[in-house]
């Protein structure tokens, strides 16, 4: 594994850091990409393919030189993915569980809200499992990972509002909105706690910012269900509920679709 710096002159805004990542991001050997845009250098982790790299960035015209290249301790690189692996698992243990709770809860108190955050916690498990097998891998095999979480999102999504279609057609019981509350308040403390986990990684590689994007949404969700449970108790209605699932589907499909562009 190698550590290579640039300095390009003419990388003063993202529209040039934009410019050298499509030309960069496309290398297998490519492991990640650091840029400091004040500094306008660029710091890239590299499996060998060094002629190959330069070749792209010179082929921008940026005024770009090699400022220095080094070989980097296996030892280090293997400690960084020691890290990011163990990250994975604990936020996946997290909502692993808390979709066995919810869907539970939320077929006991007839909750679409419940039922609609446990698939999403599902997919962000099944996010989370993939995410593992892209640690360690090259930045398109990261960004393929992060695609194929998108489009699952996406089918999930389709799923749910499918179901909140027919519960608002046919007759459907008011929901248990102490249930309802409850497991959401639990729910939106270990989707925060999985946040915190994630944003102190500090990492930009795209199945990590994925996973960031699917945990951000997650907290969102929970406050909207339990609004809901207060509302269904406020106007005794099963309507409250099944807003706030169609809502639920509609982030989720927000956060697929940035997702998908993520993984361009």
């Amino acid at each position: 594994m190698e550590k290579s710096i640039f300095l390009i002159k003419k990388m003063d805004c993202a529209a040039e850091e934009t410019m050298v990542r499509i030309k960069l991001e496309g290398l297998d050997s490519i492991r990640a990409l650091d840029f400091n845009i004040p500094s306008r250098r660029l710091t890239i982790i590299h499996e060998g393919g060094l002629s190959a790299i330069r070749e792209s960035i010179d082929s921008l015209d940026f005024s770009a030189s090699l400022e220095s290249t080094e070989t980097l301790a296996s030892e280090a690189v293997i400690e960084s993915d020691k890290v990011q692996s163990g990250l994975l698992w604990k936020v996946l243990v997290i909502n692993f569980s808390f979709f066995l709770i919810e869907i539970v809860t939320g077929i006991i108190s007839r909750s679409m809200g419940l039922v609609a955050d446990s698939l999403d916690m599902l997919a962000d498990a099944l996010v989370y499992g993939l995410s593992l097998f892209a640690v360690g891998g090259t930045i398109a095999r990261k960004k393929g990972i992060a695609g194929i979480s998108g489009y699952f999102q996406l089918f999930l999504a389709l799923i749910g509002l499918i179901e909140v279609v027919r519960r608002f057609i046919e007759y459907e019981k008011v929901p248990d909105f102490k249930m309802m509350m409850f497991v959401s308040v639990f729910a939106l403390i270990g989707n925060t706690f999985c946040l915190y986990l994630l944003q102190k990684s500090k990492s930009r590689e795209a199945h990590m910012r994925a996973s960031m994007i699917f945990t951000s949404n997650d907290v969102i969700i929970n406050m909207g269900v339990i609004t809901a449970g207060a509302l269904v108790f406020l106007l005794d209605s099963k309507y409250p509920d099944l807003v706030i699932g169609a809502i639920v589907f509609i982030v989720v499909t927000r956060g697929a679709l940035s997702i998908l562009r993520l993984s361009k």
